[in-house]
Formats: structure tokens, C-alpha cells, sequence
């Protein structure tokens, strides 16, 4: 049975040629199974690619990609799922915190179990508190906007099978989020908690900034921030009516009264703010959808390496990596 793993790489020159040959010594164990990778390169301007390269020079189950630049994680795993050919498809982070001592775990689980996706869960995770909160956060709005349960918990460790891999590859549009669109494919979901490995080298390329974009990209899938924008202009509105109603009537009760600037500027406030904040979830979506009608592409590839482009999407393809004199060389260089 063929394994394909999908490697985002992202400045990643000192630990992707030691993640692969550990994956490679993981099935070096096992009798059955073997294992192929597609590395992609995305955007990093170190030696990343170069590190890339020597590994397909190597090992003609390591397929590469360079992407033309960083078109960020998730589009990156879903060029190297239009070139996976294996059974199952499993996503790992580049870095080795999603470790390959623990890939056996998702492929027995997804196997024992009949699921169509599993994740790799974290009961201990090494991540920093920023990374963790906003995982969390990320995590409890999915669940709102994407209406998934309670217990399917997300994570970059997962392992899919290849009827889901033919339907994920199908969605073309430029801004993908591969949770939401396997919960779009299928509800048939498991999960196996798996060891969390501290970071090798480098920091994570999650910045404030590319967290938020990560989080908007949520809403490609659900209609639920309309709704709630519309529940806060009705909310608005009544409150606007009501406070109306009530100005008139101590207006009739009281001719004396006052009526002050104050609360006109603090009932306009709120009203004009409520509007403004509602037609920036409208943009939100208008602007999304320019970018598709412009069809802004998903990623595009500078160059790639051990790709068979006559090998149609979902067939199966398998790599050599027998040689004892290529699994004891671990120094790429």
C-alpha cells in the first residue's frame, strides 16, 4: 500500500531532509506499505529547494515543487495533493513537530476505523501560548461558522483517503482552508492522539497578520457572518426605533425637557457604526468574489521534479526506496 505524505516547506533547509529519511525509516519497519513524498517549496528563498532537490536526485519516491512564490500553507498542500497518487494522503508540518514516529498511528487508525479523514491530536501541545490561543480561537469559531462537532479537533497532522483527495482537488478557488473543505466531502471523521515534538529549528511563519487572513478564509465556506451582520442591524434599527419612541413620548410628557446634541451624536454613533461594520462583512464577500471572477490562481509552479504529468489524479505510483546505502546516508547536502 502506497502512503503519500504532502510536505508544505517553508524555510525549512535544516529539518525536511530529516523528516523525510525518518518517515522513510518508519516504513523501513513496517512489511506492506511504502511511501511517497511531495515536497512543496513555498516561497522560501534559503536553500530550502536546494535541499529539495537533492532529495529527488536520491530518491525517485520524493517528488518536488517550487512554487513561483509563497502563496501560503494551504495552498501549498493542495498543489502537492494534485501530484499525490497513494491510498492514503497524510499532511505534516515541515518542521518535525508533527513527527514521523507517530505517521503509524493515523494509517492504523484510518484503516482499522473505515474513516474517510483522522487527525493527529495533541493532548500536550509544544506551541507557544500566541500559537495555542489562537489555534483555539481558530478552532471554536470553525465550529460556528463551519457547524462542525464538537469533537472533531483540527489539526495540521492528518491523513485522508483517496476517494476524499479526488474530491478535495476539484476546488479550484484561489483562498482554500482543507479543514473546511474535507468537512464539505465527507462527515466521516476520527481521531488518534499523537506526541507533539517541539519545533527543531526556526519560528513559526504565522504572524498576527497571516493568522487573521487564515481566519477570513473561514468565511469561504459559511454565509454565517451575513447572518449575524444582519442580525446586528436589526438589532440596531429596533434599538434606534425604540429610542425614538421614547424621545417622543418624554418630548409629549414634558415639553420643558432639553433635547441635548449628546444623544443624537450617541444614537448616530452607534447606528452609523452598526452600518459601516455591516457593509465591511458585505465587502468582505464582494471582495472575495472579484478575486475568484478575476480567477486569481490557486498556486502556480516555477519547477518541478519527479513529477510523472501523464500519471491521471487518483491513479497509483510507486517509488523505490529499498536501497539499504540511500536509508543509512542521512546527510543531505
Amino acid at each position: 500500500m502506497l502512503i503519500s505524505f504532502v510536505i508544505p516547506c517553508y524555510y525549512s533547509e535544516d529539518t525536511i531532509g530529516k523528516e523525510v529519511l525518518a518517515v522513510m525509516d518508519q516504513f523501513r519497519q513496517r512489511e506492506g506499505y511504502e511511501c511517497e513524498f511531495v515536497l512543496v517549496n513555498d516561497g522560501s528563498t534559503d536553500g530550502t529547494f536546494d535541499v529539495i532537490r537533492s532529495l529527488c536526485d536520491k530518491y525517485p519516491n520524493v517528488k518536488g515543487i517550487n512554487l513561483m512564490r509563497g502563496f501560503g500553507q494551504h495552498n501549498a498542500q493542495m498543489a502537492g495533493l494534485n501530484y499525490a497518487t497513494g491510498e492514503y494522503i497524510m499532511g505534516m508540518d515541515d518542521d518535525m513537530q508533527t513527527h514521523p514516529s507517530q505517521v503509524f498511528k493515523l494509517i492504523e487508525t484510518i484503516e482499522q476505523g473505515g474513516y474517510d479523514v483522522v487527525y493527529g491530536t495533541y493532548p500536550h501541545s509544544k506551541n507557544s501560548f500566541f500559537k495555542t490561543l489562537s489555534s483555539r480561537f481558530n478552532r471554536f469559531t470553525s465550529k460556528i461558522l463551519l457547524d462542525m462537532p464538537k469533537e472533531i479537533v483540527a489539526t495540521n497532522f492528518w491523513i485522508i483517503t483517496r476517494a476524499v483527495r479526488d474530491q478535495v482537488v476539484k476546488y479550484s478557488s484561489f483562498n482554500p482552508v482543507l479543514d473546511a473543505i474535507f468537512y464539505q466531502v465527507t462527515h466521516n471523521f476520527g481521531s488518534v492522539e499523537v506526541e507533539h515534538h517541539k519545533r527543531e529549528s526556526g519560528k513559526s511563519g504565522y504572524t498576527f497578520r497571516k493568522l487573521v487572513r487564515l481566519w477570513l478564509s473561514y468565511w469561504n465556506y459559511s454565509v454565517v457572518p451575513l447572518r449575524i451582520s444582519f442580525l446586528i442591524g436589526a438589532a440596531s434599527a429596533t434599538f434606534g426605533i425604540l429610542v425614538t419612541f421614547w424621545l417622543i413620548y418624554k418630548k409629549v410628557t414634558d415639553p420643558e425637557i432639553p433635547m441635548g446634541w449628546a444623544s443624537t451624536l450617541c444614537l448616530m454613533t452607534l447606528l452609523f457604526g452598526a452600518v459601516l461594520m455591516v457593509l465591511g462583512v458585505v465587502g468582505e464577500y464582494l471582495g472575495k468574489a472579484i478575486l475568484i471572477l478575476n480567477k486569481t490562481p490557486q498556486f502556480i509552479i516555477r519547477e518541478s521534479l519527479n513529477l510523472d504529468k501523464t500519471v491521471p489524479a487518483g491513479t497509483q505510483a510507486t517509488g523505490d526506496i529499498s536501497s539499504t546505502s540511500e536509508w543509512e546516508d542521512s546527510n543531505i547536502s
